[in-house]
């Protein structure tokens, strides 16, 4: 190899160095979460950061069915409980498909919005509600009905107006426009 082919060679090596080190900042800098194998920037809104998430297409097909992209790009703040495509699953067969049909917009409208609180809170505020309200704490979700989170030793759980408990599984999951955290049960009103 000659002089010149190994120059330009170092070269390339460092350019890479260059980009992945500036990839690797810019993730550090915004201290991302990963969820469904995807970083999730802080700068980036809800949207942008959930359709990137492989365990949230379920979700990310609901959201456009129900006509809420918009709204969820919004300024917000909106604190997202997002299950993930698994949590769909566990509904009985045929639910999703049945819940994205046009005529059931509504229905899938008010079960979304039923997993989306207005206002910004991260976990440390749940827990805090939780501990004031000696074991649980109510919060009024956009649909209008409330949800009652609950702790038990290091998780943080969510009943929904049916009584079915979903985990928090990954926490904190911040957004330019509020933050998510992501759970393993569809939430029914």
């Amino acid at each position: 190899m000659n002089t010149r082919s190994k120059i330009a060679v170092l070269g390339m090596v460092a350019l890479s160095f260059a980009f992945s080190g500036n990839m690797t900042a810019q993730m550090t800098k915004e201290k991302t979460v990963m969820v469904g194998g995807a970083a999730m920037y802080p700068s980036k809104n809800i949207v942008e950061n959930a359709v990137n998430s492989k365990d949230h297409t379920t979700l990310v097909a609901a959201v456009k069915a129900a006509g809420l992209v918009e709204t969820l790009q919004g300024a917000g703040p909106f604190t997202v409980l997002a299950p993930t495509n698994a949590a769909f699953n566990k509904l009985p067969k045929g639910t999703v498909d049945n819940l994205v049909k046009p005529e059931n917009k509504e229905m899938l409208t008010k079960i979304l919005t039923y997993h989306v609180l207005p206002g910004k809170y991260n976990a440390s505020q749940i827990w805090a509600a939780v501990k004031a309200g000696n074991g649980k704490a109510m919060m009024k979700t956009v649909e209008g009905e409330e949800l009652t989170f609950w702790t038990k030793g290091k998780n943080l759980y969510v009943k929904d107006a049916k009584g079915n408990d979903a985990k928090v599984t990954i926490a904190d999951v911040n957004q330019s426009n509020g933050v998510i955290h992501v759970i393993d049960t569809v939430l029914m009103p």
